[in-house]
């Protein structure tokens, strides 16, 4: 089942329970759905790496948009974002603990040959690639920072 046919069910299955939080949360992926299938060389296809890029970015949007929230001590749109964040992420891969990231980040600067902090650009780019969908850039950067430093 495709991403779009498993987020129409769901749109549906919250319709008729009248959760709001799935809802618009689903909506919102289905407005991204929508929205890549219609820019142009999509075909009105999207490839499954496609998708896991929409979702990341869904995902960060929400929670850049927590921080925000937080900071201006808006609980009510907080709750909201955090609610939407856990039904996006219910279509994400299984996200990787620290200790896991970390020991994907070693063995990626060992294969690179990476030995200080100049080297940064060498392991991002072969990490990000290898770890997309596992965990968010931010916490790639932080690693790979912590690593080299």
């Amino acid at each position: 089942m495709s991403l779009e046919e498993k987020v129409m069910q769901l749109m549906k299955e919250a319709m008729k329970a009248k959760d709001e939080a799935l809802l618009r949360g689903v909506r919102a992926i289905k407005a991204e759905i929508i929205k890549a299938k219609t820019e142009p060389g999509a075909n009105g296809q999207i490839s499954e790496e496609g998708e896991l890029k929409m979702l990341q970015k869904l995902v960060k949007q929400r929670k850049d948009s927590l921080e925000i929230f937080q900071k201006q001590n808006r609980e009510d749109l907080a709750r909201k974002e955090l609610e939407e964040i856990a039904v996006i992420e219910k279509f994400l891969p299984e996200q990787m603990s620290q200790a896991e990231l970390e020991k994907e980040i070693a063995a990626i600067i060992v294969a690179v040959g990476a030995s200080s902090p100049a080297d940064l650009g060498k392991v991002m780019g072969v990490a990000s690639k290898q770890l997309a969908g596992k965990t968010d850039g931010k916490a790639i950067a932080a690693a790979v920072k912590a690593l080299l430093g």
